[in-house]
């Protein structure tokens, strides 16, 4: 199984595109859908399915016309899909360029999920915000804008808490193996093992 990023958007967002061997998950296509659609028309794998972490206007902005080019089903967390309707509540209503998704109706909730020939494990995290998910690869972890490497998400949004943040991080995270590598929404990927001993927030010194 390979992960590629991909940063989109103002926001300098990361998708990710996971492969198998015939078939690849899309992860967050935040915006730039010409070139997520070049990136993944050259590789040999077809789309699966859209997995999104939580539903910010800078992880949703290529939804639709992912979804209407592949023809291929979107997952959310059932606590977040009507914000795809909510440009307050997605936070394009912040940008002065609100917009709007079409629904999601495939939720998913903390557990073994298997899509196609990927079987991976889904927990909730949140904190940034009420819906926010990770998900468990056996080589590495998808973990949005719960964690990055060197911080933590903001929790200023609407549903944002930072006690729950942080209860998130140490609980689901952190109990990850401490080498497995952690690819967040925004910037590099770490490990648990890096953030435990380096991470401010998380009482970590540089």
């Amino acid at each position: 199984m390979k992960i590629t990023k991909i940063v989109t958007g103002s926001a300098a967002e990361n998708c990710y595109l996971i492969c198998g061997d015939q078939e690849l998950l899309i992860v967050d296509p935040g915006a730039d859908f010409a070139n997520l659609q070049a990136a993944i028309t050259a590789l040999p794998q077809k789309p699966k399915a859209i997995l999104l972490t939580h539903t910010h206007y800078d992880h949703i902005g290529a939804l639709d016309e992912m979804r209407a080019t592949y023809d291929i089903p979107a997952y959310v967390s059932a606590l977040e899909a009507p914000w795809l309707q909510e440009p307050q509540l997605n936070l394009s209503g912040l940008t002065g360029r609100p917009f709007t998704c079409e629904v999601v109706e495939n939720y998913l909730a903390p557990g073994p999920v298997t899509l196609g020939e990927f079987t991976f494990e889904v927990r909730a995290t949140p904190g940034h915000s009420a819906g926010s998910l990770s998900f468990i690869f056996p080589e590495f972890a998808v973990v949005g804008d719960t964690l990055f490497h060197g911080s933590i998400g903001r929790t200023d949004f609407p549903t944002g808490d930072y006690q729950t943040l942080l209860t998130s991080i140490q609980e689901q995270l952190l109990t990850l193996p401490p080498d497995l590598p952690l690819y967040p929404g925004h910037g590099p990927e770490t490990t648990g093992a890096f953030e435990k001993q380096t991470n401010p927030f998380l009482g970590g010194r540089l």
